[in-house]
């Protein structure tokens, strides 16, 4: 049998900033790699390795120099930018060190707005929502915001947000990264529960070697390429 399309295919990535320029900076350089369905996958990498940047294209926040970016099979490098604006907001769940919750809104409204520019119903945006906070041990906080919730907890409303539209691709970059690191382990559990829940692949960026050891795969990068 074969072997499943990967959900996420990179191949051949380059990236270069202040191309021709004398402070011009190489930051990936053939990169490459791919998720499997369902597979959560560490990527490591020291501060200014890349590995953010990585991320954006992989997220259809950047594009490369060259190279392509297969998402579900089909080539994101090639589409027009708002093709790429629908793929990023149905297939691709964003999750980063800093909630970026918007503080106005309450933990249910903050994961029920994804699903509502995505064209769903308040009522069903609201019932998943409700779903999604009840798993992450938040089902007594839904009506309360950012600013009333703990950071780990701001941070599994983030989960959850990134969760909403179902995506098939979650992306997060140090999402334990601005916890302590009691609370960091607790928040990282929820996170892996979450994605092993629900079927989705996932590309974690950390510097924590423990969390990434618990992972399916890790991969490093070096001089500007995945390994």
């Amino acid at each position: 049998m074969n072997d499943p399309r990967p959900v996420l295919a990179l191949d051949a990535i380059t990236k270069t900033y202040n191309k021709g320029r004398p402070n011009e900076v190489r930051v990936l350089m053939d990169a490459a790699l791919t998720l499997a369905p369902g597979q959560v996958v560490a990527l490591v990498a020291p501060s200014g390795a890349g590995k953010s940047t990585l991320l954006h294209i992989a997220g259809l926040l950047d594009t490369p120099d060259s190279g392509t970016v297969l998402l579900d099979g089909q080539d994101m490098s090639r589409e027009s930018d708002t093709a790429r604006t629908v793929a990023r907001r149905q297939k691709i769940g964003f999750v980063y060190q800093f909630h970026h919750l918007l503080p106005e809104f309450t933990a249910l409204e903050n994961v029920a707005l994804p699903q509502l520019a995505n064209g769903v119903t308040r009522a069903a945006a609201n019932e998943r929502a409700v779903d999604l906070l009840d798993r992450v041990g938040l089902g007594k906080r839904h009506d309360h915001r950012p600013a009333a919730l703990s950071g780990g907890e701001q941070q599994r409303v983030a989960f959850c947000r990134a969760l909403a539209n179902a995506p098939a691709l979650l992306l997060a970059d140090e999402p334990t990264g601005n916890l302590d690191p009691a609370t960091s382990d607790q928040v990282f559990d929820v996170l892996l529960g979450l994605v092993r829940d629900t079927g989705l692949s996932a590309l974690i960026a950390t510097h924590n070697l423990a969390l990434a050891e618990r992972m399916d795969r890790v991969l490093h990068m070096d001089g500007g390429r995945v390994t």
